[in-house]
């Protein structure tokens, strides 16, 4: 079942296996709340079971940096805004990835954007990147890092 994602009343709801569920919760709110206000997109998520396009992708561009996420995912979703494709998974440990693909233009932008909910410790796979700090009313402090996709998809 589809989940649009409220910013104003944070919710837990798909989340409740993960150990930090109230802080991966924040981090997805505000996702939300970036796509509402910039875009007036509703930020919707589904289950893990039913959203495998979106996990395979995010998969198969994690390969060009020989990634394999151990954490089992959660939520995932696709869609499109403007001209810019954007895919997005949580996962149980608490981290999430974002895959930012633009479709047209003369300076495409296309990278993959890791976000560590608080509290959790960086997982094994990500080791080799370097996150910043970033404070978010809705998620307290998110740690973030990207690499710029090679590949076509």
């Amino acid at each position: 079942m589809n989940y649009i994602v409220d910013f104003v009343n944070v919710s837990t709801t798909g989340l409740e296996s993960s150990p930090f569920a109230d802080s991966l919760a924040g981090l997805r709110a505000n996702e939300a709340r970036y796509f509402k206000n910039k875009y007036d997109h509703d930020f919707t998520v589904e289950p893990a079971a039913t959203a495998k396009q979106a996990i395979d992708l995010v998969s198969r561009v994690l390969l060009e940096r020989n990634i394999v996420i151990a954490s089992p995912p959660l939520e995932a979703t696709s869609f499109q805004v403007e001209n810019i494709r954007w895919t997005y998974v949580f996962y149980q440990s608490g981290l999430s990835i974002n895959v930012l693909y633009t479709l047209d233009g003369p300076a495409p932008k296309r990278a993959v954007g890791f976000k560590l909910c608080e509290g959790m410790e960086i997982p094994e796979e990500l080791g080799s990147f370097k996150f910043a700090r970033q404070k978010s009313k809705l998620a307290g402090t998110i740690r973030g890092s990207f690499f710029v996709i090679k590949g076509e998809y």
